[in-house]
């Protein structure tokens, strides 16, 4: 099974994804973490795509050994989530689309700029850049779990449960 949380920064997806990783023994991609090696090895300030194209083949190397895999990115555009749609595809996996999103733009602006980055040299987003990013509308079926509503361990529930529901159903 793949599970990719998407959703801008400060949302929440990290801590959800934490949550499930716990919860059920799976690979764990954290595009922020690809990002800050690649970056960190190449003196580059901006990566690009590299980030995201490294996760969908450790996505693929994973899924093929039968792993679950949870991968934690912003996801931002109809391209990156139709290439995690193609990963589970080749591999005949399940597919969970999640997108995180924080109805309450005083709380979602509050953990924004209060947050403290956990990967050494990651400079995270101000709030104004978070604002100001691109990011389109979804416009497949997916699991939205809004982060003023739940929290990482409600969400992590939410998740498990529609797990469950499809393994029901299969």
């Amino acid at each position: 099974m793949l599970i990719v949380l998407g959703g801008l920064p400060g949302t929440g997806k990290t801590a959800i994804a934490r949550e499930l990783v716990v919860r059920s023994p799976s690979a764990y991609l954290r595009i922020d973490a690809i990002e800050q090696a690649l970056r960190k090895l190449s003196a580059l300030e901006e990566v690009g795509p590299a980030g995201y194209v490294l996760a969908y083949e450790l996505a693929k190397s994973n899924l093929a050994l039968g792993m679950t895999v949870v991968a934690d990115c912003v996801n931002p555009l109809s391209v990156t989530r139709e290439a995690w749609r193609a990963v589970a595809t080749s591999t005949s996996s399940g597919l969970l689309e999640v997108e995180v999103v924080c109805s309450d733009p005083v709380e979602h602006r509050r953990r924004v700029e209060s947050r403290q980055a956990d990967i050494p040299g990651l400079t995270l987003p101000t709030w104004e850049a978070v604002l100001r990013r691109e990011y389109e509308a979804w416009t497949t079926t997916r699991l939205v779990i809004d982060s003023a509503l739940f929290d990482a361990s409600q969400a992590a529930n939410l998740i498990m449960e529609r797990l469950r529901g499809r393994a029901a159903r299969d």
